[in-house]
């Protein structure tokens, strides 16, 4: 990674071109009484509602479209959005929601992220917990929305939950998932870091847009193996919506580990 650039001031003392934000303080007890930081909670908890429901809707729509004993069979086994359309369906949506909900609560819409951000003193710990309560409440009523309009279609293709693929073992689904954290993770520390602007002040930069790529790249290498939870609310949602044993047994191995590790690493790896 490029250095930090430096610059002599008139006074002969180096100084930096780019100016780093304060860390956030890890507890702030004043954020409970703006109304700026219910705001913020409400943006989390509606953009995963709405990223879950797109995203598992289009899960389902392409299983059954490609499934002969489903009335909605196209015929073709190839018909549908295919792996390709389900990568661009997340990544997508979340273009879509981090460029609506920047302004408001930074854009989340993932724990792995918030995590992230918390080790890096970018949020307080009161924020960061209350984010990922809301982004994991939105992940569940975003899937529930879905099994309460299309439950038959819900319970015959699994709920869209993430479970490992037969052919590998945990210990493989471990580790995409662990690399795929960390892209994405990584990629949001450099589409938000400060010193951009100063490096790479010809190179224009629409954070969103580097995100939303993120999700829908390690959705393509990811979705055969796991079915993509580099999201731990997206993972957790539909677990709980679908609520089986062999979800959950992915769940208990996977989700307390990928977010910590990745996210550490990704955070370390940008102080470089």
């Amino acid at each position: 990674m490029a250095k930090d650039i430096e610059t002599a001031a008139q006074g002969g003392l180096p100084h930096k071109d780019y100016h780093d934000p304060p860390p956030a303080p890890l507890f702030d007890s004043t954020e409970l009484g703006k109304w700026s930081f219910y705001r913020a909670l409400i943006a989390e908890f509606v953009a995963t509602l709405l990223f879950l429901y797109i995203t598992v809707l289009t899960v389902i729509g392409y299983k059954s479209q490609t499934d002969p004993t489903s009335p909605g069979y196209g015929g073709d086994a190839c018909s549908g959005v295919g792996i390709l359309g389900i990568a661009w369906a997340f990544g997508g949506m979340i273009f879509i929601l981090v460029y609506c909900t920047a302004g408001i609560s930074g854009g989340h819409i993932n724990p792995a992220v918030t995590f992230g951000l918390f080790l890096a003193r970018k949020v307080s710990l009161i924020r960061a917990i209350m984010y990922m309560v809301a982004q994991c409440l939105g992940a569940i009523c975003g899937v529930g929305l879905v099994k309460a309009f299309q439950s038959s279609y819900y319970n015959r293709y699994k709920g869209g939950a993430n479970m490992l693929a037969d052919g590998y073992n945990k210990g493989t689904g471990l580790g995409a998932e662990i690399i795929g954290t960390f892209v994405l993770v990584y990629t949001v520390f450099s589409a938000t870091d400060p010193k951009r602007n100063a490096r790479d002040s010809h190179v224009p930069v629409l954070a969103p847009l580097p995100i939303g790529f993120a999700v829908f790249m390690v959705h393509l290498a990811t979705i055969p193996i796991t079915g993509t939870g580099i999201n731990p609310a997206r993972s957790l949602g539909a677990a709980v919506i679908f609520n089986d044993e062999k979800a959950w047994d992915d769940q208990k191995l996977l989700k307390p580990v990928i977010p910590l590790q990745a996210t550490e690493e990704a955070e370390a790896y940008v102080r470089l």
